[in-house]
């Protein structure tokens, strides 16, 4: 082979390398796919915690109507238990009534000591059984009138006592559990009416 032949020709272009050779644009698109995989994962995580957000509120939510709903459960089973026995205690009012007629008309007739006792003895147990269970009598001679727990039959005057305090009690009420099973039947003290003043009389006049 020749001198010529192996002596590069030096007008000759040398070839480029197509494999090593870095295509226009290519770190710019490279950026623009990261840049936009970085804001997916963004969105994904932002919905992710909105998803963990909403799931945690519901979860506070029914944890709260299940505390709800066991404190209601168990006030009306507090409640069933304490007036359960309203509609008895009811029945039983006009026994204990007849209870201390029985007593007063037995005093009134100088009935035997005895008999008076025993009357008592019955009636205290009785009442003393329904104290146990919740019950309390209202006899409110002597205090104040309370709408709540007293029922006005009628006023009266009596200078000795306070006007709007009661009088007499003409029958006892009783409460279970302070919930109002019949009012005190009682005559409330009026106040006593005003004198008419009268103007002192003009000596010139006439």
């Amino acid at each position: 082979m020749s001198e010529d032949s192996t002596r590069e020709d030096p007008n000759s272009v040398p070839e480029q390398d197509s494999t090593t050779a870095p295509e226009a644009g290519e770190d710019g698109q490279d950026s623009e796919d990261s840049e936009v995989g970085v804001e997916a994962l963004r969105e994904s995580l932002a919905a992710l915690q909105a998803e963990v957000e909403a799931a945690k509120d519901q979860a506070l939510r029914a944890q709260a109507e299940a505390e709800n709903t066991r404190r209601r459960a168990s006030r009306e089973t507090e409640n069933a238990r304490k007036f359960a026995l309203e509609r008895f205690v009811s029945a039983l009012l006009p026994a204990i009534d007849s209870f201390e007629r029985a007593v007063e008309a037995a005093a009134a007739a100088d009935a035997g000591r005895s008999v008076v006792e025993g009357i008592e003895l019955s009636l205290k147990l009785l009442l003393d059984a329904l104290e146990g269970a919740g019950v309390r009598v209202v006899d409110p001679a002597g205090e104040p009138f309370d709408p709540a727990f007293h029922e006005a039959m009628s006023m009266v005057t009596e200078p000795d006592m306070e006007p709007g305090s009661v009088a007499r009690v003409i029958q006892k009420g009783y409460v279970l559990n302070e919930r109002l099973v019949r009012a005190a039947m009682v005559m409330v003290v009026q106040a006593p009416p005003e004198e008419a003043a009268t103007a002192p009389s003009d000596p010139e006049e006439g």
